[in-house]
This record gives C-alpha cells, structure tokens and sequence, in this order.
C-alpha cells in the first residue's frame, strides 16, 4: 500500500498542475480526476485501520454535504471565500485509534465541494483558463516538483501528510478563489467579516491573559508555568499555537490599515477601532514572528503613503526603537535564546540543504534529514520541526524547488502592485498584497506557510482584484 500511496501522492500533485495550468476544460478535468486519485491513495495509507464503518458513514455524509455546499458555491459564488475564512482558524482536535491531530476538517468539506464545483463546471465545457495570473506557473511547477520529490522523500509519512492535508486541498481551492467574479460588495463582506473575527478572537485571547486559562494546547501551559516572568503569559484563543493566532490577528490588523487608507469618517473609524482591538489581543500572543510580520506590512502600507512625511519618520523612529530593543534584549540573554533556539535550527537546516542541494531529501522529509544529521533520536522528534520556509524548502525540494519557491514569491509581490492606482479595487489589492506579505515574512520565523489556506486564498484573491484592475483599465483606455 505505501508503494501505491507513493504513485498517488506523485500523480495527485502532477494532477493538480494540470488543474491549474492546463489549456482545455477536458485537460482540467482529467488533472482533477488525477488530483482525486491521489488524496484517496494517500488518505487509505495513512487512515488508522479498523475503523472502516466509521470512514464509510462519514464519506457518505460528507458527500452530500459537500454536493450542497457545491450547489450554493455555483449559486453564490464569493460564498466560496466566506466559507474558507470562516473555517481557516478551526483546528478540531481527532482521535482515531492510536493517531491524534488537530486537522481543518470543516475546510476539507469546502474542498471537496470546490472539486465537485469545478467539475461539474469543466464537464460542461467551461473555457476559462489561467485564472492566478502571474502566479499560475510558478505555482503549478512548485506543486509539481513537490510531488515528484515525495518519489524519493526520506519520510514518506509526513509527506503523505504534506500533499494530503496541505498542498492538494489548498491548491485547488486557490483555483476555485480565483475563478471568482470581481465584486467589489462581496470584497467588503469579507473585510467585515475578517475584522469581526479578529476582534472576537483577540477578546478571547485577552480573557485568557487576564484568567490565565489557556484552551487546547497543554504544551502553551507547560511553558506559561515556567515563564521568567509573572506578566509574561501567552495565549492562544480558539486557535492551537500563539504564533498561528498573531498571524491571524495581524493579518485582520493590515487589512485594516489598508481600509485606513483609502476611507474616511465612520468606515474608518470603525477600522481603526477594530484594529487597536485586535492589536490589544496580539500583544500577550508574545509572538516575535508576527510582530516582526505586522512591522514588515506597516512599512509596505506607510510607502504607498510616502509623501506624508511626518507618518513616514514616526514609521522610521518605531521601527529602530523595536530593534534597538530586540538587540539589547539578545545581547543581554544571547541570541540563541532570544530568538527561541531557531537560529540554531535554520543553521542546521541550511546544512540539511546543502548536504541534499540538487533535488533535496524530498517532501515533508525536513525533519527526519535533520534529526539523523544532529543524532536526534524517535520517530518524530519534535525538537527537528522547522521554523522557517525556505529552507524548508531548499532541505526538501533542493535548488530547483527553491528556484520555483523565489519565481512564486515574486510573482506574487508584483501581482498586487502591478498596474496599482488608488480607488476600491487599489484599496482591495493592497489589502490582499499586505496580508500576503505579512504571512510569507512570518513563515520566515514560524515556517507553515503551505500549511496556512489563507496564503493560498490571498493568492487566490490577488489574481481577481488584479483581473479586475486591468479590466477596468482597458475599460477607461
């Protein structure tokens, strides 16, 4: 079975190349087809044996909920993108059989309702193609090679993993975002929503500082209970790790700095109270990573504003006062400590890389490479986990993984600032494009980015607002 589960993994992810760059709805939905087979293969490997009533039933009730959800996403389209933000943060913690994890099982539904969406649509002959714009390529080549790398990964379970909970779900529901119709209604919905969610959960992380009653992750307790100081507690709301809940928060921040911008009276007001909420339950997140990726959007938001002055030198004067901070804060503890044993990990990843620098120790294989390479003992041991993407993905995919991951990545800069003027869809672009930036700056330091829907989903939304700026350009021409 691993052998096939291997096969599956490879052909799911040429699969969903095919998906996102092929030239013809029968090219499409063959790649689909391919895409199906290959999560199936991966999911019968790794799904805990013994349990076979249960994965029926639950097969079957997912398929009709998922036929629904289909139906209204080709109903109501931009409920696709209330569905994905909705489900992103929940984490639901499973136990079957021996195995536990905290999966996004709410939007494995919504995936699965994308596939029957958009199979249904290329079965009838839907013509439109290239829908990420500059991102298609480079995206459809790196998923490719990732699932070609998983042939020969030295861990062949956390590949599984990778492909089946990451790459192939997201993925596709980065093509289905960006079949969307530009609507500009719908982009505010989202925007509501996004801060709606943000301030709830910055009130729950705000509670739990002031109670000291952590939910979910026993490790955040274990740690808060041996902090050096009595202030210093992390919380992590309804979400499982503090660092995922900042990068959440921060996110939301942004996206209300980029309505800032662009509005005036009660619509920006009310971002700005939404924003100082949401800040407020960042602040006992202590996550370094996403106050560092809050700081990089802040910069990125003051440029497009350059010629205020005054806002552009209190930027500057923040900017240096937090990192004179940070630096007398690692002179005085080391840096090793202060940036929380990471940099030993990226140093040793960079190793791992460059021991493997041609086509790596393939997918999801990072932390075994680098526990025998430091003599870690166990299965998974977790002081291995990764911490930053590139070199997750230079150890893992090698230098032409990495080639494909830089061309992504700049591809996706240019996409929200091509052609950019001011105006709602300006407004809606550099909101996407900030809260890309902060989530690609964060996975510098906290890794996950692959791991996280709302990278592919912003990729996703780029490319429509993008589509929709250049429309209304040839429009005015």
């Amino acid at each position: 079975m691993s052998e096939l589960a291997r096969v599956g993994g490879v052909v799911g992810a040429l699969g969903l190349a095919v998906v996102i760059v092929g030239p013809r709805p029968v090219w499409r939905f063959g790649g689909l087809l391919a895409w199906a087979f290959g999560c199936a293969t991966l999911a019968l490997w790794l799904a805990p044996k013994g349990h076979d009533r249960v994965y029926a039933a639950a097969s079957v009730v997912g398929l009709v909920a998922a036929a629904a959800l289909a139906w209204l996403f080709r109903r109501v389209p931009w409920s696709l993108a209330v569905a994905v933000l909705a489900c992103a943060p929940a984490r639901i913690p499973v136990s079957v059989g021996d195995t536990k994890a905290n999966l996004l099982l709410p939007i494995y539904l919504v995936v699965a309702a994308t596939a029957l969406m958009l199979a249904w649509e290329w079965f009838r002959g839907d013509t439109r193609r290239g829908e990420l714009g500059l991102v298609t390529w480079p995206l459809a080549l790196l998923v490719a090679w990732t699932g070609v790398s998983f042939a020969w990964s030295v861990d062949h379970r956390q590949g599984a993993i990778f492909l089946l909970f990451f790459v192939l779900p997201f993925g596709l529901l980065a093509v289905g975002l960006a079949r969307l119709p530009w609507r500009l209604g719908w982009v505010k919905v989202l925007y509501v929503q996004l801060a709606a969610m943000a301030v709830v959960f910055a009130g729950i992380g705000t509670w739990q500082y002031a109670t000291r009653d952590i939910f979910w992750n026993p490790k955040v307790s274990v740690d808060n209970a041996y902090a050096p100081s009595s202030w210093f507690y992390r919380v992590n709301s309804v979400f499982y790790d503090p660092s995922v809940y900042g990068r959440f928060l921060v996110v939301a921040i942004l996206a209300s700095v980029a309505v800032l911008l662009f509005t005036r009276g009660t619509v920006a007001l009310a971002a700005l109270v939404a924003a100082v909420a949401t800040w407020i339950g960042l602040v006992p997140s202590f996550s370094q990573s996403s106050f560092v990726a809050l700081g990089a959007g802040a910069v990125v938001a003051v440029a497009v504003l350059w010629w205020h002055r005054a806002v552009l030198i209190l930027a500057v004067v923040l900017t240096v006062i937090a990192a004179a901070t940070f630096t007398a804060y690692a002179a005085a503890n080391g840096f090793e400590r202060a940036t929380g044993g990471r940099a030993r990990l990226v140093s040793n990843g960079v190793k791992v890389a460059l021991d493997h620098p041609v086509v790596g120790v393939g997918a999801g294989g990072f932390r075994r490479a680098y526990a025998d390479r430091v003599g870690l003992k166990g299965r998974e041991p977790k002081a291995a986990v990764s911490h930053d993407t590139p070199v997750t993905v230079a150890a893992e995919t090698g230098i032409v993984g990495i080639a494909l991951f830089a061309w992504l990545l700049a591809a996706a800069a240019i996409t929200p600032m091509r052609r950019w003027t001011s105006g709602p869809i300006g407004w809606a672009r550099l909101a996407f494009g900030l809260g890309l930036l902060a989530i690609v700056v964060h996975s510098l330091f906290y890794d996950s980015l692959f791991e996280d829907p709302l990278f592919w989903g912003l990729l996703a939304l780029g490319a429509v607002a993008a589509r929709a700026a250049q429309a209304e350009a040839e429009a005015t021409a």
